[in-house]
């Protein structure tokens, strides 16, 4: 007897994922829980683990090929036959090299047509047009929020299979004002060939899907907000010497490591409350303030940045946001996000002095108003009561919306945020 493994519900908006990689091969031994294939979605990556004990059979869908929730992946071979030993293959086998899982009472000249028609998924190898869709084509939650918005799902951009448009791309066009046809995408500029020597030495690596989504939604945020971006500098030193004061106690006590995010996080709620619309975002033609505070703290991985969501963060002390952001931390290393932790930010804070940064201008987190970049901390000569002395300084960054957010709340956010952390007592005071 076979169990059957599928891919597991992927989670609101995600339509399909990838195939990243098994970590079985057939004929293996797997335990039950066991990780047995890493799925990539759009936003994270996933294990499935091994739903019985046994060894594996037959592998339906491969590395590299797209599936969708409840797609068949494989099967588990209870007492230790595998399909390549004489095991009777899974009841729902998909053609060899198919993506998505065959009827079970498929005909046999369906179940012997050719791998290649059914496999081949848009920009798979450079040569697959997306597929026109119906709206109907695109499932009862596109229908709902078409009715609802009056935006037509033909005039939207699909980044599903075959071209079929998803709830996150209604909602990111309802988001944006839709309602008119999309403008045709502008054409790519094609790649020149290298020179033969040259091309000897390149590797070609096609994108996952994280960084797809990342690259697009960075360029989605450039191409639709009015983005600008405010500077100042803040001298900080006092949260420097209060780190140095109370890092080990407040070690021993919290069991988390007392950083700069804390101060940052605490700084930023602050200033969101002075100014409301760099909290807010646009709905077609109406802002939407939040009167909640749910930020989120970009993490570099290895696979791409991910934005996990500190919720309610104004609820939080300083050791609860640390306590959350390092298990962000944990989890994000460890390839256990789940989309749910990053659903739902209201306003983001990127660290880039981490790695060495002195200045940037971040991009948006779309369809958020406002993210503040932190850089590096370093020395630097300025004048304090007429003279010059050396103060640990750091540069701010707030890229912004100027369709909701004004220059003069620009600067007010940034200078509210330079004021608590030049002064943290105003943090506990909350000042």
């Amino acid at each position: 007897m076979a169990t059957e493994i599928r891919v597991p519900t992927l989670g609101e908006s995600v339509s399909e994922a990838t195939i990243g990689r098994w970590f079985k091969k057939p004929g293996d031994t797997v335990k039950a829980d066991e990780p047995l294939v890493e799925l990539e979605t759009d936003k994270v990556t996933l294990e499935v683990n091994a739903p019985a004990s046994g060894q594996l059979g037959d592998i339906v869908a491969k590395d590299g090929e797209t599936v969708e929730p409840g797609a068949l992946l494989g099967s588990i071979v209870e007492g230790g036959a595998s399909a390549g030993n004489g095991a009777a293959a899974p009841k729902a086998e998909a053609p060899k090299g198919a993506s998505k899982e065959a009827p079970k009472e498929a005909p046999k000249a369906a179940a012997e047509a050719p791998a290649k028609s059914s496999s081949a998924s848009y920009g798979s190898h450079g040569d697959a047009a997306p597929k026109a869709h119906a709206s109907g084509d695109n499932g009862p939650a596109v229908a709902r929020l078409a009715q609802e918005s009056g935006v037509d799902p033909s005039s939207v951009k699909g980044s599903g299979k075959d071209g079929r448009v998803t709830k996150g791309d209604m909602l990111s066009a309802i988001s944006s004002g839709a309602a008119a046809p999309a403008p045709a995408a502008a054409p790519q500029v094609a790649r020149a060939p290298s020179a033969p020597d040259d091309a000897s030495r390149e590797e070609r690596v096609r994108m996952t899907k994280l960084r797809q989504t990342i690259a697009r939604r960075l360029k989605d945020a450039q191409n639709t907000a009015a983005m600008l971006t405010t500077f100042n500098d803040v001298d900080m030193g006092a949260v420097m010497a209060l780190r140095q004061q109370y890092k080990d106690v407040f070690e021993k006590k919290h069991g988390a490591k007392l950083g700069f995010m804390g101060f940052f996080t605490k700084a930023v709620i602050g200033a969101l409350k002075d100014v409301p619309a760099v909290n807010a975002e646009i709905d077609g033609q109406d802002i939407v303030y939040k009167n909640y505070y749910h930020v989120g703290i970009a993490v570099g991985t290895d696979k791409g940045l991910v934005v996990p969501v500190v919720r309610d963060a104004d609820q939080l002390s300083i050791a609860g946001i640390e306590k959350a952001i390092t298990g962000f931390g944990r989890k994000a290393r460890d390839g256990k996000l789940s989309i749910e932790d990053m659903q739902g930010g209201t306003f983001t804070i990127t660290n880039g002095g981490i790695y060495g940064s002195l200045m940037s201008t971040p991009i948006l987190n779309a369809p958020q108003s406002g993210i503040l970049g932190m850089h590096r901390i370093e020395e630097r000569p300025v004048v304090r009561g007429g003279k010059i002395e050396a103060r640990p300084m750091m540069y701010l960054a707030l890229s912004y919306d100027h369709r909701i957010v004004d220059g003069k709340e620009a600067v007010t956010f940034l200078v509210r945020v330079k004021e608590a952390l030049e002064d943290p007592a105003r943090l506990v005071l909350d000042l």
